[in-house]
C-alpha cells in the first residue's frame, strides 16, 4: 500500500536445516519509528540482512514503498548493520564522499546536511581514528543518511555506547523522524530506550513473528490479559485467595508493599468484591504501569540480550 514504508510476507531464510527466519511477516508504516525486538539468536540481525538485500532470502517478498526491485529499493533506503567499520585514517567528509560514490551521487549540500544532522561537523575534516565510540556511531549514521533515504534500517545504533552517547542517538532519531520525515526501522536489546523512541513494535522468537502492534496498546493491555496492581494487610491471606479464584493470578511483589496480579477475563471491579467477600483487607487497588520490558518477559520465553 502507498501508506507503508517496509513490508515482508513469508520472509524465510534458512541456514542448512536450521530456519533463521520463518514466514516473517512485518508492516512499517510511513513515518513509523518502528522497533523490532527479540532474544538473541532469535533472528532479527539476519531479517534485516535479508530485507536489504546482503543475503539472499529462500522465500517470501519484501516492499519497500511499494517496489520488490531490489536494486531500485536500494535508492530509498539506508542502513547500517551493526557497529559501524572506517578507515581510520579518512575524514568523515572522506567517507560520506565515497557512500555516495557508491550511490553514483556527488552531492557537497547532502555532505553538510548529514553532518549538520548528527552533529559532526565541526569535526568533519578530523581523522575518524580520533573520534570517539559516539561519534563513530553517529558518523555510521550520517553516512546511512547521505542519500536522503526515505527508510533508515538500523542494527543496534547504541551498542557500546555509554548514556550520554545512547541519548545522543536517541535524540538524533527523533529529529530525523520528526523533523526529516525519515522512517525508522531499529533493532535493539535496550528496551528502554525502544520504549521512549518507538511508537510500534514486533517481537520475533525463534525466526517468528510472536507479537506487533502500537506500543502504548501493547503496554495498556490489551487483548486477553491486564495486569493491576493490588496493595492488602495480609500478602499470605491474599495468596490463598487467589487459590481459590478463576480469572485472576499472581504474578509478583512490587516496590511499596504492592502485589501484581494478572485478570484473565475478570474486571477489575469484580477482582475487588471478590477478594472483600474472601475476607481479604484491600488497601489500594490500581492499574499496572507496565514497561516495555515486563510486556517482553511476557510474551518470550528467554531474556533479552
Amino acid at each position: 500500500m502507498a501508506s507503508d514504508a517496509l513490508v515482508t510476507r513469508g520472509l524465510t531464510r534458512r541456514f542448512g536445516k536450521r530456519v533463521a527466519v520463518d514466514a516473517l511477516d512485518l508492516t512499517v508504516n510511513r513515518g513509523d519509528v518502528f522497533g523490532f525486538l527479540g532474544p538473541n539468536g532469535a533472528g532479527k540481525t539476519t531479517a534485516i540482512r535479508c530485507i536489504l538485500g546482503l543475503i539472499q532470502r529462500d522465500a517470501g517478498e519484501v516492499t519497500i514503498f511499494g517496489e520488490q526491485d531490489g536494486v531500485r529499493q536500494r535508492q530509498s533506503v539506508g542502513a547500517m548493520v551493526e557497529t559501524p567499520a572506517f578507515h581510520g585514517w579518512m575524514t568523515a567528509t572522506e567517507h560520506l564522499k565515497r557512500a555516495q560514490a557508491y550511490l553514483g551521487a556527488r552531492d557537497a549540500e547532502a555532505i553538510d546536511w548529514a553532518l549538520g544532522l548528527v552533529g559532526l561537523r565541526e569535526r568533519r575534516r578530523e581523522r575518524v581514528r580520533t573520534y570517539s565510540l559516539g561519534m563513530k556511531q553517529r558518523l555510521g549514521i550520517a553516512r546511512a543518511i547521505v542519500g536522503r533515504p526515505g527508510l533508515l534500517v538500523l542494527d543496534e545504533p547504541t551498542n557500546g555506547l555509554d548514556p550520554r552517547g545512547m541519548k545522543e542517538v536517541r535524540d538524533l532519531l527523533f529529529k530525523l523522524a520528526k523533523d526529516e520525515g525519515i522512517t525508522v526501522f531499529i533493532s535493539s536489546h535496550l528496551l528502554g530506550e525502544i520504549e521512549h523512541l518507538c511508537n510500534r513494535v514486533a517481537v520475533i522468537e525463534g525466526g517468528r513473528l510472536i507479537a506487533s502492534g502500537a506500543v502504548l496498546d501493547l503496554l495498556g493491555g490489551q487483548g486477553e490479559s491486564a495486569d493491576v496492581d493490588v496493595r492488602v494487610l495480609q500478602v499470605d491471606q491474599l495468596k490463598a485467595a487467589l487459590m481459590k479464584m478463576d480469572g485472576v493470578e499472581w504474578v509478583s511483589e512490587v516496590e511499596g508493599g504492592w502485589s501484581r496480579l494478572r485478570l484473565r477475563g475478570m474486571q477489575m471491579h469484580q477482582l475487588n468484591a471478590a477478594l472483600v467477600a474472601a475476607g481479604v483487607s484491600v488497601t489500594g487497588l490500581a492499574e499496572a504501569q507496565r514497561s516495555l520490558e515486563d510486556w517482553f518477559m511476557q510474551m518470550t520465553s528467554r531474556e533479552i540480550t
